[in-house]
């Protein structure tokens, strides 16, 4: 999915912070990074093969454990990575390309706690069911 082609489409009074890295990204199928609290408590990490940022969000059975998705990027300087997906608290920062894969299910069911839970929102991009985009147009 390229920059270019994403409508993302806050409301007025969202909190959710865009992370931008200035350029054209693709994080698409590859390698992500997710960093979560474990059932002791303790934060643990997992590198995944995953589809999309949202598809290695997905993938853990409680969502609100996860605290850092990053894409894993392999160049001729070694491994980086970038976060496409953070939370501190209540607080999210994500990059257009996770929000633009995001349901209102996916927040509802874990969520509601957090700044991406907005009737608003939903409101805002005609979200009426629990499978409908809560970032863009529907």
């Amino acid at each position: 999915m390229e920059k270019e082609n994403l409508q993302i489409d806050l409301a007025s009074d969202s909190k959710i912070r865009i992370l931008d890295y200035g350029q054209t990204n693709n994080w698409g199928k590859g390698t992500y990074r997710v960093i979560f609290k474990n059932r002791a408590g303790f934060m643990d990490s997992s590198d995944l093969q995953a589809e999309s940022p949202h598809a290695a969000f997905i993938r853990y059975r409680q969502p609100k454990a996860i605290h850092n998705i990053s894409y894993v990027s392999s160049d001729a300087d070694g491994k980086h990575t970038f976060p496409v997906y953070a939370k501190q608290g209540r607080k999210i920062w994500a990059t257009q390309e996770f929000l633009a894969e995001v349901t209102v299910g996916d927040i509802n069911q874990d969520m509601t706690n957090t700044n991406l839970y907005s009737q608003d929102q939903y409101r805002h991009v005609n979200a009426k069911t629990w499978s409908d985009k809560a970032f863009v147009q529907n």
